[in-house]
């Protein structure tokens, strides 16, 4: 098992057919506890549950620098020590350029990028105690691509954002032992996509996908897995694509 020992927070976690409990499982399933966090405690608490013994939930609202620090508080006592954290909780919009609003802006910068930030300053400094600690965040093929299928140009502003955040805690806290590293996802069929995704679109897509086929949550997961691992030691700074070959760049 390659997180045997590990204790690893997984954000916006509880979503049934999300990327999230999809990481959280399959690093459980590697030996690490599980502090699932997401904006309905309840629905984290469930998720964690369906884990295993030795999990929890918790609410967490990533846009709330202290509800972060109480959430990460609640996985340190339970835990004694966080080893790995996942930002992956996100939202998504979509909508074209001229029709961004002040409000749509804000919320989906907030949720996506600011997240990053408020769970990372949270969990940062307990890594930076112990000398030891793997961060990895959530950014998209959009942030690369310039605009995705349902996200709108907010989005991949915050996307980006992310790739952006995620090197410059690389480059600062490599000396502290911590590493951070992107996972830029394409399509992914989660809860995000459902409901949306007609027939007629799924061929249309998948006939850019050298791969032939949408990606799944457990694709991403094992990414996530990977760069929580000792497997990836040496890897920090790094954004890795999980996206089929829908885009293949230098």
């Amino acid at each position: 098992m390659l997180l045997r020992g590990k204790t690893a927070i997984v954000s916006g976690g509880a979503s049934p057919r999300g990327i999230g409990l999809a990481t959280a499982r399959l690093m459980a399933e590697h030996g690490a506890r599980i502090a699932i966090l997401d904006i309905d405690g309840g629905q984290a608490a469930e998720a964690a549950a369906s884990l295993g013994s030795g999990h929890i939930g918790a609410a967490c609202d990533v846009t709330d620098p202290e509800a972060c620090k109480v959430a990460t508080a609640k996985a340190i006592e339970a835990f004694g020590k966080i080893d790995i954290l996942c930002n992956i909780a996100g939202i998504t919009q979509p909508v074209k350029t001229l029709e961004i609003g002040p409000g749509d802006w804000d919320r989906i910068l907030d949720v996506n990028l600011r997240g990053v930030l408020y769970l990372s300053q949270a969990v940062i400094p307990h890594m930076r105690e112990q000398r030891d600690g793997s961060i990895i965040c959530m950014s998209s093929v959009s942030a690369q691509r310039g605009g995705g299928i349902f996200g709108g140009p907010h989005y991949s502003a915050a996307k980006a954002g992310v790739l952006g955040l995620g090197k410059a805690m690389a480059r600062e806290f490599g000396p502290d032992g911590i590493r951070v590293n992107c996972v830029t996802p394409g399509l992914i069929q989660t809860d995000i996509t459902g409901g949306k995704l007609t027939d007629e679109m799924r061929i249309d897509i998948i006939k850019g996908i050298p791969m032939s086929r949408l990606g799944d949550a457990k694709d991403v997961a094992g990414a996530y897995l990977f760069l929580a691992s000792d497997l990836s030691a040496y890897v920090t700074g790094a954004v890795i694509d999980v996206n089929g070959g829908m885009l293949i760049h230098g």
